[in-house]
């Protein structure tokens, strides 16, 4: 038997050719090389290994692997659940306070561009928002609100512009004012002006516009009916469950249009004026805190130069009960870099150490960094800014790309900020636990931010990953194999003999073990049994 095996294996190894060797390490390398190109792009494009995966999800339980849907894996199940719960939490998306408008500032980038900046995602969650915000359950008895509420889930943008007109026009064909006494026909226009549609004006001023002023005077517009649809709804409000929720959608409305008038006098120029609507309107509805008006303040401020108000805003919203955001974190690290930044040194700072108020900043920045790591690199300028979303993830890549587009500026303006943000924001990462099972000064950095920022911010930009996704085993062996592969083939082809002495000295090798079992299998079986087998 161990003649028969080894004589075809011995004749089949002289029988090769150079040739072979070639175009078997060739082939090799071919399709490693492949399997390298596929596993790369699939990782860049969803964080994770495609054999990996498919290992996980398919191959382990046929091996026998624990199913996390069985019964007695529920405890793992509801820790599982619990942390999905809070993942999900974690991964709340937030309304941009400081989001751009559409017709006057995202169309004119596509206009020049060609590129849309805006994500299907983002629009459908802005939708959602207009809908949550500016409907209620009467809209349907009142015909141009009800024609409003079709333009808010209406997808194509001219259609929600023709919606918008044609709400206004209603109002306008309701009642005829020819003919009419002087008195009455006062009366008529002011209730026209009380009944128009101001959610109408605001899909104008938002989606129409092309420049600043011309969505100032559409809200400007929308602010007068507003008002009036306000004190009515304020004096019903409490005649029943539906005049209630009418007042709430008035409220809304109402706090929509005056922090947009306030943006529309920021970009204008008009500061002063823009800081004063946002104090008014934050003391007029000090419990509307969906709106986040106080960064739309501190912007402000910060442009002002107004650092001590400033101040005063952080001490009010810098709150441990208070949900944190990049706005509240940087700002305050920008105050505290003020007071040392302009004569910090590093070298000087390494020779005699830091001074507490050098030791406060460094401490107030690697806060910031911690809380969104991905905010220095805009602010030095080593990776290009966007556009931003319309919608932001706390601690993601979207939340850095609003706040560095806005406060670029105000780094700038204090001398020596961003070279001190430059010298110690790297220190942060030192003090982070890694793996991020636990935070430093927050709660462990949320791994669901790559995937919502993908889905927030347009496909042309690079989104920034924290941290740093190491390559996976199934990368790192094909791409060795490849190499590998690669090299012999090579070698194969510029020296064929040589290369083909050693293939043979290999295989030999690789059937040591085989020919040395299957002798002492010989010499232990009787020679009449291995007759009868080999006749078989």
């Amino acid at each position: 038997l161990f003649g028969l095996l080894s004589f075809p294996v011995s004749m089949f190894l002289n029988t090769l050719t150079p040739k072979f060797y070639v175009a078997l390490t060739g082939t090799s390398s071919l399709i490693s090389g492949l399997i390298l190109i596929f596993e790369w792009w699939y990782f860049r494009k969803y964080g994770t290994s495609f054999i990996e995966q498919v290992s996980v999800s398919h191959l382990r339980p046929l091996l026998g692997g624990v199913d996390s849907n069985s019964p007695s894996n529920s405890n793992t199940s509801n820790g599982d659940t619990d942390s999905n719960r809070q993942s999900v939490s974690e991964c709340k998306v937030w309304r941009n306070p400081l989001n751009l408008f559409r017709g006057a500032e995202y169309n004119r980038y596509t206009w020049v561009t060609g590129r849309e900046p805006l994500t299907y995602y983002d629009m459908n969650l802005s939708a959602q928002d207009h809908q949550t915000f500016f409907t209620c359950d009467t809209d349907h008895l009142r015909p141009a609100d009800a024609i409003m509420q079709k333009a808010w889930r209406e997808r194509n943008p001219q259609a929600r512009i023709s919606a918008a007109h044609e709400a206004l026009e209603l109002n306008d064909s309701k009642s005829k004012i020819s003919n009419k006494p002087f008195h009455v026909l006062i009366l008529i226009l002011k209730l026209k002006l009380i009944n128009r549609c101001a959610t109408a004006y605001i899909l104008l001023a938002e989606e129409e516009a092309t420049t600043i002023v011309e969505a100032e005077k559409l809200f400007k517009q929308a602010l007068k009916a507003g008002e009036g649809c306000y004190r009515r709804s304020q004096q019903l409000q409490h005649h029943g469950s539906q005049y209630e929720a009418q007042h709430r959608r008035d409220t809304n409305v109402l706090v929509y249009i005056k922090r947009r008038l306030a943006m529309c006098a920021r970009k204008l120029g008009r500061t002063r004026e823009a800081v004063k609507m946002m104090r008014d309107l934050m003391k007029e509805f000090p419990l509307l805190s969906m709106f986040n008006i106080h960064e739309n303040l501190l912007e402000a401020l910060l442009e002002l130069q107004a650092y001590a108000d400033v101040q005063a805003v952080l001490a009010k919203y810098d709150d441990i009960s208070l949900p944190k955001s990049a706005t509240i974190c940087y700002t305050a690290a920008l105050l505290k870099a003020r007071a040392v930044s302009d004569k910090f040194s590093p070298e000087a700072a390494s020779r005699r150490g830091l001074s507490t108020a050098e030791m406060n900043a460094v401490e107030a920045i690697h806060r910031a960094v911690e809380f969104n790591p991905h905010v220095p690199k805009y602010l030095l300028e080593m990776k290009s800014l966007i556009l931003p979303p319309e919608h932001i993830l706390k601690r993601g890549d979207s939340e850095a790309i609003a706040y560095a587009f806005f406060h670029l500026q105000h780094w700038k303006r204090v001398e020596g900020a961003l070279n001190l943000l430059h010298c110690t924001w790297e220190g942060t990462f030192r003090m982070i636990p890694y793996p991020l099972e636990k935070g430093h000064l927050f709660y462990p950095y949320p791994i669901c931010t790559e995937t919502a920022d993908r889905e927030l911010l347009p496909s042309f930009h690079e989104v920034s990953v924290y941290p740093k996704k190491e390559l996976p085993f199934f990368i790192l062996f094909t791409a060795g194999l490849c190499s590998f592969t690669a090299m012999l083939a090579l070698l194969t082809h510029q020296f064929p003999e040589l290369m083909g002495v050693f293939a043979k000295a290999f295989l030999s090798t690789l059937f040591a073990p085989l020919n040395f079992v299957m002798e002492k299998v010989e010499s232990i079986l009787p020679s009449s049994l291995w007759h009868q087998l080999t006749r078989i």
